[in-house]
């Protein structure tokens, strides 16, 4: 797709004047990555939809950051990880660093797919619609909205549809770019070592 293509392209050694040999696997890679965020959306819609969960917002307002009334670990986790996601790449953008700004962007959708979402499904599916449900949802929805406004820039066909379904705003496009919010580094940490323990096995 065109934003697979202009993904690779801004995070390759062409921005920084090096040679770049452009194969289609690569472009493909790229795409396959990013469709973890359609996998997401997917998953959110369909249970949004049975449990007929609504945000409550405005079309085109945006959710407000939920840290504050989280208390399950891993809506902890993944908002300060959106929130870290946007720090960093805001801070390479500041200085026109564009390959290190899309760095940091794959490895968080896969964070928050192969992670967050498997490891919060039970609580999407469980019958009872208490408190940590509306949380996982609140959350679920956030990060999306929110990373959403973080691929704008680098792949705007994807951020516009996403940001579009999620809040019928009007466009993610005309947006200023998200604040950073809250990030609960000693939950990051230990989520961090537990996930290398199971890992290392």
């Amino acid at each position: 797709s065109a934003d697979s293509l202009r993904f690779l392209l801004l995070s390759s050694p062409v921005l920084n004047a090096e040679d770049f040999s452009l194969q289609d696997k690569e472009v493909g890679d790229v795409a396959r990555k990013l469709s973890m965020v359609w996998n997401m959306f997917d998953f959110f819609t369909l249970y949004a939809s049975v449990d007929e969960w609504d945000s409550g917002l405005k079309n085109g307002e945006l959710p407000a950051d939920p840290s504050s009334k989280l208390t399950n670990p891993l809506d902890e986790w993944i908002v300060s990880r959106v929130h870290q996601l946007t720090a960093e790449v805001e801070s390479h953008m500041e200085r026109y660093d564009l390959p290190n700004a899309l760095k940091p962007i794959l490895p968080f959708i896969d964070d928050a797919s192969n992670w967050y979402v498997r490891r919060s499904r039970k609580r999407f599916w469980k019958s009872d619609n208490d408190d940590d449900k509306q949380q996982a949802y609140q959350t679920l929805h956030y990060v999306l909205v929110q990373l959403s406004l973080v691929l704008a820039p680098f792949t705007p066909f994807l951020a516009e549809e996403l940001y579009r379904q999620l809040t019928n705003g009007e466009s993610v496009h005309l947006l200023d770019w998200p604040t950073v919010g809250h990030i609960n580094e000693l939950v990051v940490s230990d989520m961090a070592e537990l996930r290398a323990g199971i890992n290392s096995g």
